[in-house]
């Protein structure tokens, strides 16, 4: 089964968007696909062969999981993989355009739910990075 891709430019510089994304703090802010869900618990260890959790959790308590893996490629500031446990990789690229930066996420499909599903869920996970990165550090084209 082919990679989904998904993308989303962020009005900031690199460096900003790439803390953002990177760190536990942040990504408790932002890591939700609606606003019915909330990341309860951040854990990253960036470096090739560290681990990162996120909890994931429903905010009336019906559900929760973790979305987990292990990082097998860092280029700071450009790029992350990393491979989920059932197998499935992911590519996350970090192009830098003056004060935006474009974020492309390529992953492997599950076969559990439909491929728009999926992309659809990842993708306002993607979109709600942008608009916290936006809205807390900044949208640089309004400068």
């Amino acid at each position: 089964m082919e990679a989904i891709q998904i993308k989303a430019t962020i009005n900031n510089r690199v460096e900003t968007v790439w803390n953002a994304y990177n760190s536990a703090e942040d990504i408790m802010q932002w890591n939700q696909a609606s606003d019915d869900w909330h990341c309860t618990q951040s854990i990253n260890d960036l470096r090739v062969g560290g681990k990162f959790k996120n909890r994931m959790e429903a905010k009336d308590g019906s559900f929760g999981f973790d979305f987990e893996g292990i990082y097998t490629g860092i280029i700071p500031f450009k790029r992350i993989s990393y491979n989920i446990p059932d197998g499935r990789s992911v590519n996350i690229t970090f192009t830098s355009r003056g004060t935006q930066t474009e974020v492309k996420t390529s992953f492997d499909p599950e076969h559990e739910n439909p491929i728009e599903m999926q992309r659809d869920g990842w993708q306002a996970i993607l979109n709600n990075f942008k608009n916290y990165v936006e809205r807390i550090y900044g949208d640089m084209t309004n400068l």
